[in-house]
C-alpha cells in the first residue's frame, strides 16, 4: 500500500512531481466526491505519506462546512499546504479541467447528433437511471443526516417549501441553517450529528506533512495576507463580470451566466445534488437556457466523466450558448466552448477564494470548527431538496408528454432496476449508466422493429 518503508520518512515531492499527480488524478477522478476523497486518502496519505491522517482529516473538515465541491476544494488545500498558492492552483485546477474538455466533447456530441436513434435510444435508457441516482443520494445522505424528529421535520418542510410553494433554494437554504443555529442552543444534542469523518487515529507512518509538522511559513495566518487574497479574488471576479458587462450588456446570456453561477457557487452546501435545483429553477424555467430533458441528459453526461458532479454546469453553459446561438447560426460550437468555460470560471473561483482565504487560519488552530448546528439543519433540508428533484425527473422521464401522454413503461422498469442495483447491490454509477444506456438502445431496435 505504501510507496515508503513503513520506517522512513518519504521524501518531500518537487511541484512537478506533485503536478504529474494532481493531473493523474484529474483523469481518474470517478465516483463522486466520497470515491474522490477516498482515492486522495489511499494515494496521498497511505502510499505517498505526503499528508497524515489527522492533517488530512483536519483539512477535510474545514472543506465539509464550505460551499462549493469539497473534494476538488480538498485538493486544493493540500496542494496550497505543498506548494503555496501555485500548488493550490494546479491542485485544484487539474481537478476540473480533465472533466470540462471531456464534457465539452460530449456537449458538442450531444447537441450536434443527439437525435440521432442510436443516441437518442441510449439516452432514453440513461434517463431513468439518472432518476434511480437522484434517488439513490437521496437515500444515501438521508440515512446519515435525518437521525431524529426534528431533522425529519425540516427535509419534509424543505419538500414541502419546494415543491408545493415555490420558494426558491437560496431561502430553504438560509431558513435551514438559522432552524440550526436555534436549535443547536434549544436543544443541542439533536443538531450534533453532522460534519465528522470519524477518529484521526489511524497511523500509516511518517508522513512528509505530520501530525506535528509545524505550518510553513506561507500557511501562517496573519490579516495582511488575508485582505491581499481577498482583494485578488474580488478583483478578478469584477474584472471579469465587468468585462462581459461592457462587452455585451449585463443582460446578455454570458453576462447572466456569470452572475446565476456565482450565486450559485455560493449555495453548493451538501454537494452537487443540492444545487441542482436552483440550477434548474434559474437555467431551465427563468433564463430557457435548456429544456428539462436536456437537463436529464445533462446529468447523465456528468455521472460518467471524471471529477465533481457540479461539472454538469458546464454542460449548462453549453447547450445554453449553443441553444442561444451568442455567435450567429454559423459559430455554434464556439458559443457553447465560451459559455462552458465562462460558467466553469464562476462556479470554481469561490472555491479556490474560500481556501486561499481560510486555510492558514484553519492551519494555525487544528481545533474542530463550530458550524456543526448550522451545517446539519442545511444537511437536513437538502434531502427534502433532492427528494424534489427525484420527483421532478420522474416525471419528465415516466411521463414526457404530460400525465394525459401515456406512460413509459419500459423507462420505469429500467429506472427500477437500476435503482435495485444501486440500492440494493452497490453496484457502481456507471455501470448502471452504461447498462441502462444499453436497455434503452434496445428498446429503440425493438420498437422502431415493430413499427
Amino acid at each position: 500500500m505504501t510507496d515508503h518503508p513503513p520506517g522512513a520518512a518519504p521524501t518531500p515531492p518537487t511541484f512537478w512531481q506533485a503536478f504529474l499527480y494532481w493531473l493523474r488524478l484529474g483523469f481518474l477522478s470517478f465516483g463522486g466526491p466520497a470515491g474522490q476523497i477516498a482515492l486522495m486518502h489511499e494515494d496521498l496519505v497511505e502510499r505517498k505519506r505526503w499528508i497524515s491522517e489527522r492533517r488530512f482529516l483536519h483539512a477535510l473538515n474545514y472543506c465539509m462546512v464550505l460551499p462549493g465541491p469539497e473534494a476538488q476544494q480538498l485538493a486544493t488545500y493540500i496542494g496550497w499546504l505543498m506548494h503555496r498558492t501555485w500548488g493550490g492552483i494546479v491542485a485544484g485546477g487539474l481537478f476540473v479541467l480533465p472533466s470540462l474538455f471531456i464534457l465539452i466533447a460530449l456537449s458538442w456530441v450531444y447537441m450536434a447528433w443527439g437525435h440521432v436513434p442510436a443516441v437518442a435510444g441510449a439516452l432514453y435508457g440513461i434517463k431513468p437511471a439518472v432518476t434511480a441516482i437522484v434517488v439513490s443520494a437521496a437515500v444515501r445522505i438521508g440515512s446519515r443526516a435525518l437521525k431524529n424528529g426534528w431533522l425529519w421535520g425540516i427535509a419534509a418542510a424543505a419538500f414541502f417549501a419546494i415543491f408545493a410553494l415555490g420558494w426558491p433554494f437560496p431561502l430553504i437554504v438560509l431558513m435551514a441553517g438559522v432552524t440550526g443555529f436555534i436549535g443547536g442552543r434549544v436543544a443541542p444534542e439533536k443538531f450534533s450529528v453532522g460534519g465528522g469523518h470519524g477518529a484521526a487515529s489511524a497511523s500509516h507512518g511518517p508522513a512528509v506533512i505530520d501530525d506535528h509538522t509545524p505550518p510553513p511559513a506561507h500557511a501562517r495566518f496573519t490579516w495582511g495576507r488575508f485582505w491581499r487574497v481577498l482583494g485578488v479574488c474580488l478583483a478578478l471576479w469584477a474584472a471579469v463580470v465587468g468585462g462581459l458587462a461592457l462587452w455585451l450588456g449585463w443582460n446578455a446570456v454570458l453576462t447572466q451566466m456569470a452572475w446565476f453561477f456565482t450565486k450559485a457557487a455560493l449555495l453548493t452546501f451538501g454537494g452537487a445534488y443540492a444545487v441542482l435545483p436552483y440550477v434548474y429553477q434559474g437555467a431551465v424555467e427563468h433564463f430557457q437556457w435548456l429544456t428539462p430533458a436536456q437537463m436529464i441528459d445533462g446529468l447523465a453526461l456528468g455521472e460518467t466523466t471524471p471529477g465533481p458532479l457540479i461539472m454538469v454546469v458546464s454542460y449548462v453553459g453549453f447547450v445554453g450558448g449553443w441553444t442561444k446561438a451568442l455567435f450567429g447560426p454559423d459559430a455554434l460550437p464556439l458559443a457553447g466552448v465560451v459559455a462552458a468555460t465562462v460558467v466553469t470560471f464562476f462556479t470554481f473561483l469561490p472555491s479556490f477564494c474560500f481556501i486561499l482565504l481560510g486555510a492558514p487560519f484553519i492551519e494555525s488552530t487544528h481545533g474542530k470548527l463550530g458550524f456543526t448546528a448550522p451545517l446539519t439543519g442545511i444537511t437536513a433540508a437538502v434531502v427534502g431538496v433532492i427528494v424534489n428533484l427525484a420527483v421532478f425527473f420522474a416525471y419528465h422521464v415516466l411521463w414526457p408528454h404530460g400525465l394525459g401522454g401515456g406512460f413509459e413503461w419500459a423507462a420505469a422498469l429500467i429506472g427500477a432496476v437500476a435503482a435495485l442495483a444501486l440500492l440494493r447491490f452497490k453496484v457502481g454509477v456507471i455501470p448502471v449508466v452504461l447498462a441502462s444506456g444499453g436497455a434503452g438502445l434496445v428498446c429503440q431496435l425493438v420498437s422502431g422493429a415493430g413499427a
